[in-house]
């Protein structure tokens, strides 16, 4: 996508925040682009940290059995039983600094159980760009409660990813309704003009 005047201006460091979605070690080993999506990551953030962007970074952190969603439990039971089976495999897979937050969370949505808009909201914060794993699940859930809040979804097409390569595009295309989808260069390069 061509970004506008207008959209451009969206991308603005004071107006905006970087989340970072669930890119955790397990995650990160199962996807169809490990090395180009850890690579603009990494990239996104180091532009981020120059520009004083507030960095986010989402972490499934499951509840007690006892008291974890039954809809999760059924729906995701082969996926986090493979989880838990590897080591720091909820750990982050990519290193965090002094003023990075990382915020635990137990749903696919970062505006359900968790304090991440009032803190947007306290800090004067509209914009969010969203990378990270999985494009069709959480991704695209938070991007949707975004636009549905009156923030402004950006969605970094090569640094999000899935388990499932078909799924993921069919997610990226879905979210051009409601999101505004644009490479991780094209964000880079407004943030360098700006």
């Amino acid at each position: 996508m061509e970004l506008t005047n207008e959209t451009a201006q969206l991308l603005q460091p004071e107006r905006s925040v970087v989340l970072l979605w669930d890119i955790q070690n397990i995650l990160v080993n199962n996807i169809f682009n490990k090395e180009e999506f850890m690579e603009k990551n990494l990239k996104i953030i180091k532009v981020a940290r120059e520009k004083n962007i507030p960095r986010f970074f989402s972490k499934i952190t499951p509840l007690p059995e006892r008291f974890e969603s039954p809809v999760r439990k059924i729906l995701f039971k082969n996926r986090f039983a493979s989880l838990k089976q590897v080591a720091n495999g909820f750990d982050l897979a990519i290193s965090t600094v002094e003023n990075d937050i990382v915020i635990p969370k137990h749903t696919p949505s970062m505006f359900i159980g968790t304090h991440f808009e009032q803190m947007l909201r306290n800090a004067g914060l509209t914009t969010i760009i969203i990378t990270g794993i999985a494009t069709e699940i959480g991704v695209e859930s938070t991007a949707r409660d975004a636009s549905n809040r009156g923030f402004f979804p950006f969605i970094v097409s090569d640094a999000v990813s899935s388990f499932n390569k078909e799924a993921h595009y069919r997610s990226l295309e879905n979210m051009k309704s409601s999101s505004i989808v644009l490479s991780s260069s094209q964000l880079i390069d407004t943030w360098r003009r700006i």
